[in-house]
Formats: structure tokens, C-alpha cells, sequence
């Protein structure tokens, strides 16, 4: 005789995974298209998914704002709930995953500056040296605030201190001072000195979402330090580019578009392969930390 097993009311009475899965992705970016382009399907599939919920759980869980939505208090109250259990799925699955993979997996967390200039040089001759380790980069300039679910092993940071359970080690004293393209430089000899670079055309690191990046570095603190104040720029002088995109800044010096600030760990490359050149010799500010 065959024996069958009761009626498992609980998985019964769950709603369909892949509306809840598409809810979350809808709850996280508050509009079904980008939750569309998110899970790869169309916008049309995203609505229907979501309707299928509503009336499964007999409540609207959005209010419709012209093209966003927002949770109402069904719809939060159901997202703390699973969106916790996905994250839980999520972690058990990678740590299934990586018991079957021969590689050992290491999250990395750093600037997307300190990535694209100090860890892109190296990655070639990392992997040669370390076969058995795969790089997880994620980039980020808000290392307080991490998305649900992502814990690096690793965080390449200023902040003394991101959360609990982690160790600081320095890794790098740093010295800051001016850098241009030599083509720059020739055709603007002036900026070899510290007056000549008050008035020449600057680029310039902006403090603006870089709190938890780097204890903050411009012209106006760089030329502080040698006794000359930015406020004296000749009236003549040219455009003062601001930008908080440290990567766009290095690439408009290579592209000798003026003279940026260089945080030597991240530069010293550029200027060892003649792309990059100090302009001046006159005094450079040692500045100990990360970028």
C-alpha cells in the first residue's frame, strides 16, 4: 500500500515565487520597468506578475506616481518579510555554490578610482600568481550603506572602522602632488610653478558623495598648504573643472585637458610610463591614507 502524505498547507498557501521575486525587484527600484530590465523580461510581465499578488493577497501593495511606484504599508510589510527570505536563499545558494567550485571566491570592496587605477594594473599578475582565487569586486564611494545581502571579505577604504568584525591594516602612506601630460606641460610651462598652477586650468576633486572615500583633497587645501590661496586666481585665469568622478579627472589630464591632483598609489604607474609628468618640483604634501 502506498502511503500519501498529508496536504502541506504552508506551501500551499504561499504565493507563486517568481511574483514574489518580481515584487521585490519592483520594491527595490519603485518602478516595473527598471525591475523589468533587471530581471530580463518585458514591463508588461512585470505588471502582470504584480497583479497576480494583489489580488492573491486580496490588498494593493503599490500606489502608482506617474512612471514610479511606492509600497503602500501592505506592500512594506510584505517586502521586510521576503525580502529577508531572499537574501537567505541567496546566501545558502552562493555557499552551495562555492563548496562546488574548486576556486576560492573573495569579495573585494574598494572605490572605483583605487579599482580601475591600483587594482587594474595588478590583476593580470595576481591571477598568474593565485590560480585558485576569483575576484568579487564590488565598487562603491558609500561603504556605510551596502545592499542587502552583500558582505565583502575585504574593504579598501579611509574609514578606520566600516563594520564589526573587521580588521584594519594599512596599506598605503600616500603623497599627493600635481600631474599633466608632458604634451601639457610644454605648452604651458607656467604651471611649473605653485602660482602658475593657481591660475592655470585646474581639475578638480569635488567633496560632493565622497564623505566615506578619502579625508578630502583639492586645489583649494593643496595650494593652502604651500601659503597661496585659490581666491587669488587671476580674473584671466582659465575654466576650474569640478567633478567627484576621480577616474573622469585622470583621464581629462591624460587627454590634456589640465592639471589634476595625483594620490601617488594611484598614479605612480601613469608617471612611471612617461604618460603623466609632475610639473614643478616645488614641494609636494604628504597625505597618509587611502583614496
Amino acid at each position: 500500500m502506498v502511503r500519501h502524505s498529508e496536504p502541506d498547507q504552508t506551501l500551499i498557501k504561499m504565493p507563486s515565487l517568481r511574483a514574489v521575486k518580481v515584487f521585490v525587484a519592483a520594491a527595490k527600484y519603485q518602478n516595473f520597468t527598471r525591475a523589468a530590465e533587471a530581471l530580463c523580461v518585458t514591463q508588461a510581465a512585470v505588471s502582470r506578475q504584480i497583479r497576480e499578488l494583489e489580488t492573491y493577497l486580496g490588498a494593493e501593495l503599490f500606489t502608482r506616481v506617474g512612471r514610479a511606484v511606492e509600497l503602500t504599508v501592505a506592500g512594506s510589510i510584505f517586502f521586510d518579510a521576503v525580502q529577508l527570505s531572499f537574501v537567505n536563499i541567496s546566501q545558502a545558494a552562493e555557499r552551495i555554490r562555492s563548496n562546488t567550485n574548486t576556486k576560492h571566491v573573495v569579495t573585494l570592496c574598494c572605490s572605483p578610482a583605487f579599482a580601475a587605477l591600483w587594482m587594474g594594473p595588478r590583476m593580470s599578475r595576481f591571477f598568474d600568481e593565485n590560480p585558485d582565487i576569483d575576484i568579487n569586486l564590488v565598487t562603491t564611494q558609500n561603504f556605510l550603506s551596502m545592499e542587502p545581502g552583500v558582505r565583502p571579505d575585504i574593504y579598501i577604504t579611509k574609514l578606520g572602522k566600516v563594520q564589526a568584525g573587521y580588521r584594519s591594516h594599512p596599506l598605503n602612506h600616500d603623497v599627493i602632488y600635481p600631474v599633466c601630460t608632458p604634451q601639457y606641460l610644454a605648452q604651458h610651462p607656467e604651471v611649473r610653478t605653485l602660482q602658475g598652477l593657481r591660475d592655470g586650468t585646474l581639475l578638480n576633486l569635488s567633496p560632493y558623495g565622497r564623505s566615506q572615500v578619502a579625508e578630502h583633497v583639492d586645489w583649494n587645501v593643496w595650494l593652502a598648504f604651500h601659503d597661496v590661496d585659490l581666491k587669488s586666481r587671476a580674473n584671466t585665469a582659465p575654466h576650474f573643472f569640478n567633478a567627484n568622478d576621480y577616474n573622469l579627472l585622470v583621464q581629462l589630464a591624460l587627454g590634456n585637458q589640465g592639471v589634476a591632483l595625483g594620490w601617488h598609489h594611484l598614479v605612480a604607474p601613469l608617471v612611471a610610463q612617461g604618460l603623466l609628468v609632475r610639473p614643478g618640483t616645488q614641494g609636494h604634501l604628504p597625505f597618509p591614507g587611502l583614496q
